[in-house]
């Protein structure tokens, strides 16, 4: 499953993000988004989890809790359009 994480702080660390879903379960991919200009975080990010179980374990866990200091909204992402 895909998972959308949005509001992070943009200190965030793509190793941050993926530690905070490994309490959950077998993270494939964690990727914060970067600016392609500014290099700086655009505060969202992606992580992907083959175990769908596990996937909305953490989305449900996660959402509306604090990383790095911000409160962060986990969901399962759209497929792109």
């Amino acid at each position: 499953m895909n998972i959308f994480v949005a509001k992070l702080n943009y200190a965030t660390s793509e190793d941050a993000l993926r530690q905070a879903f490994e309490e959950f379960g077998t993270v494939d991919s964690a990727k914060v988004i970067m600016d392609r200009e500014t290099q700086r975080s655009k505060g969202f990010g992606f992580v992907e989890m083959p175990n769908d179980d596990e996937a909305n374990q953490a989305i449900s866990s996660l959402n509306e809790t604090e990383l790095d200091g911000r409160t962060i909204v986990v969901k399962k992402a759209n497929p792109r359009g």
